[in-house]
C-alpha cells in the first residue's frame, strides 16, 4: 500500500490555496462594498429582527408555537444571507422568495386549510371563547343582588372595573375575560398602572363600558359583573350553565343539555344547537357538501355550466370581433387606419369596473339609455330577467374585451409573411383560401396561449359580474346566496362574505375546485397549442 504521491500533495496544495483565494477575493468584496453599506446593512437586519421578536412574542403569547418557530428560522437564515460574504445570488432571490411565500404559497396553503375546517358564522374562535360567549350572551341579573361600588379605569385602550371585594375589603381589578384579581396599591380613586376615568370620559364610552361584562372568578358560572351607569355594578348570572368535566352546556330554565359532539357546537339531542360554535377540522363535509347536498348542488352546477358558457362565449365573441376588425383595419386600401385604431382601443384605456358602472345605468329599466333612446321608452327589464341579464353580461364583456383582442390580432396578422401569402395567390387560392389555410393557422400558433389566458381570465371576471348585476336576479330556491348570472368566483364571494351566513370553508372549497378546473383546462389548452406548433 503506498501513500500519496508528490503528485497528489501538489494537487492538494493548489486545492487549499485557490479556497482560500476565493474566501480572501470574497472579503475583499465585502470590504470594498464600504462601512456605510455594512452600517446601512446592520441597521436593516436589526430592525428585522426586532419585528421578528416582537412577532414571535406576541404569537407565543397567544399560545401559537408553529409559527414563532418558522420565523426564527427564516431570520436566521436572512441573517446568514446578508451577513456571510459571498452568496450573491441568494442576497437577490431571498426577498422574493419571501414574498412568493407570504403572499401565494402561504394564501393557497391556508385556504386549503380552511376548506377542511367549518370556519364560517359562529364557528370562528376557540371552545374556550365559545363558551364564554355564550355564558355572557345569556345572562340575567341575579335578584336582590348586592350593589358594587365600582372605578371605572381604562389601560391600553381597554376598560377595567375596581371594586372591593365584600368579605376582604381588598380591591380588585377585573377587565373582559379578565376575572377579578386583588391589585397592590389600589384604592377607591384607583390602582397603579391604571387610568381612572371621570363621569365625561364614561358618558363618552359609555356603550363600551355597558357591555363589559367582568368574571367574578375563573369560573365562569359565579357570574359577572357589569355596570349602566359607571358608578355601580351588579352580579349577572347565565341561565346556561358549563359542566367542564361532563363537556356540556345545561339550560337552567329548561333542564336541556348540549353536548359536545364533534361539530363545533353544543347540540342537544334533537339536534337544535347553540351558537356560537367553535371551529373544527371536519375533513372533506365541505367538499361533500358542494356535491351532495341538494340545495347546494343545484346552485352551485347551475352557476359552473354558466361559467363555462360564460368564458367560452367572452373569448369567442371578442376573439371573432377583433379579428374581423384587425382585418379590415389591415386593409392597404383603407384610409385614416390610424385615427380609427386609436378609436377601437378607447375602451380598453378606460377602467373596467367604471365601464360596468356606467353600463349599469345604461341598462336601468326606467331611466337607462337604452331603453329610454335606443328603444322609445320601453320597459324591458335588462338585469331583472335571468336570460336579458346574461345577454347585457356577454354585451358589456364584448365592448370591453374586443380592443384587447384587436390589438393582438393586428400583431399577429401583420407578422406573418407576405411572400407566403403572395406564393398562395400564384397558386391560385382565393381571399378566403388563403386566410382559412394561411392566415388563420399562422395567426392560431400565435394567439393561441393569449385565447386560454383570456379564458382564464374571464372564468374569474369577478369585476364584471360584481359592478353590473351583482351575480342577481337571486335564486330563491339556493341555500346559499346565489343568482343566476353569478359566476364561480362572485359566488364564492358571496358565501365567504355576503350576508348573516358566511361559510369560509364552504368558499374555500369552491376556491380549491376553481383553481382545479381553471388549472386542468389550462394544461390541456397549452398541450393543443403546442399540437398546433409542430403541425405548422
Amino acid at each position: 500500500m503506498t501513500g500519496p504521491t508528490l503528485e497528489d500533495e501538489r494537487e492538494a496544495t493548489d486545492a487549499a490555496t485557490a479556497r482560500r483565494r476565493r474566501r480572501a477575493a470574497a472579503f475583499a468584496e465585502a470590504a470594498s462594498a464600504g462601512w456605510k453599506v455594512w452600517l446601512v446593512k446592520i441597521v436593516l437586519l436589526g430592525l428585522i429582527d426586532a419585528l421578528a421578536i416582537y412577532a414571535m412574542l406576541v404569537l407565543i403569547a397567544n399560545g401559537q408555537w408553529l409559527p414563532p418557530v418558522v420565523i426564527a428560522v427564516v431570520t436566521v437564515l436572512v441573517n446568514v444571507v446578508y451577513l456571510k460574504p459571498g452568496l450573491l445570488p441568494a442576497k437577490y432571490l431571498t426577498p422574493g422568495l419571501i414574498f412568493l411565500f407570504v403572499f401565494q404559497i402561504f394564501v393557497v396553503l391556508y385556504t386549503v386549510y380552511i376548506a377542511f375546517t367549518n370556519y364560517g358564522s359562529g364557528h370562528i374562535s376557540t371552545k374556550d371563547d365559545a363558551v364564554s360567549s355564550l355564558l355572557q350572551q345569556s345572562q340575567t341579573r341575579v335578584e336582590d343582588s348586592p350593589t358594587f361600588p365600582i372605578t371605572v379605569l381604562e389601560r391600553d385602550g381597554s376598560f377595567y372595573l375596581l371594586t372591593a371585594d365584600p368579605d376582604t375589603g381588598r380591591f380588585e381589578v377585573g377587565g373582559q375575560d379578565r376575572p377579578l384579581e386583588p391589585v397592590e396599591g389600589a384604592d377607591a380613586s384607583g390602582a397603579p398602572g391604571y387610568t381612572a376615568l371621570d363621569f365625561a370620559q364614561i358618558v363618552q364610552h359609555q356603550d363600551a363600558i355597558g357591555a363589559l361584562s367582568v368574571p367574578l372568578t375563573d369560573d365562569p358560572n359565579d357570574g359577572f359583573l357589569k355596570t349602566t351607569d359607571g358608578s355601580n355594578a351588579y352580579l349577572f348570572t347565565s341561565t346556561l350553565k358549563w359542566d367542564a368535566s361532563a363537556d356540556t352546556m345545561t339550560d337552567t330554565k329548561t333542564g336541556v343539555v348540549y353536548r359536545d359532539t364533534g361539530q363545533g357546537a353544543f347540540t342537544a339531542a334533537d339536534g337544535s344547537t347553540l351558537l356560537p360554535g367553535w371551529q373544527v377540522w371536519v375533513g372533506a363535509d365541505n367538499f361533500v357538501r358542494a356535491f351532495t347536498d341538494s340545495s347546494i348542488r343545484g346552485p352551485f352546477f347551475a352557476v359552473l355550466i354558466w361559467t363555462f358558457v360564460f368564458a367560452v362565449l367572452s373569448v369567442a365573441t371578442t376573439f371573432i370581433l377583433g379579428l374581423f376588425l384587425a382585418i379590415v383595419f389591415n386593409d392597404p386600401r383603407m384610409r385614416s387606419k390610424k385615427f380609427y385604431r386609436v378609436i377601437m382601443i378607447l375602451p380598453y384605456a378606460f377602467p373596467g369596473f367604471l365601464s360596468a358602472l356606467v353600463w349599469a345605468g345604461m341598462f336601468n329599466q326606467d331611466f337607462g339609455f337604452i331603453n329610454q333612446v335606443l328603444f322609445g321608452g320601453a320597459s324591458v327589464p335588462w338585469l331583472q330577467d335571468p336570460w336579458l341579464a346574461k345577454l347585457a353580461i356577454l354585451i358589456v364583456n364584448l365592448w370591453l374585451g374586443f380592443p384587447y383582442m384587436f390589438l393582438v390580432c393586428t400583431g399577429a396578422i401583420q407578422s406573418i409573411p407576405d411572400d407566403i401569402q403572395e406564393a398562395g395567390r400564384v397558386d391560385g387560392a382565393s381571399v378566403w383560401q388563403i386566410f382559412r389555410h394561411i392566415k388563420f393557422p399562422l395567426l392560431l400558433v400565435s394567439v393561441a396561449p393569449l385565447l386560454i389566458s383570456s379564458f382564464a381570465f374571464n372564468f374569474n371576471n369577478f369585476n364584471l359580474i360584481y359592478m353590473l348585476t351583482g351575480g342577481g336576479p337571486r335564486l330563491a330556491d339556493a341555500s346559499i346566496n346565489v343568482g343566476q348570472t353569478d359566476i364561480l368566483i362572485s359566488m364564492v364571494y358571496k358565501v365567504a362574505f355576503v350576508g348573516a351566513n358566511r361559510d369560509y370553508g364552504l368558499a374555500s372549497a369552491f376556491s380549491i375546485i376553481i383553481f382545479v378546473l381553471v388549472a386542468l383546462i389550462s394544461y390541456l389548452s397549452f398541450r393543443q397549442t403546442k399540437v398546433l406548433e409542430e403541425l405548422n
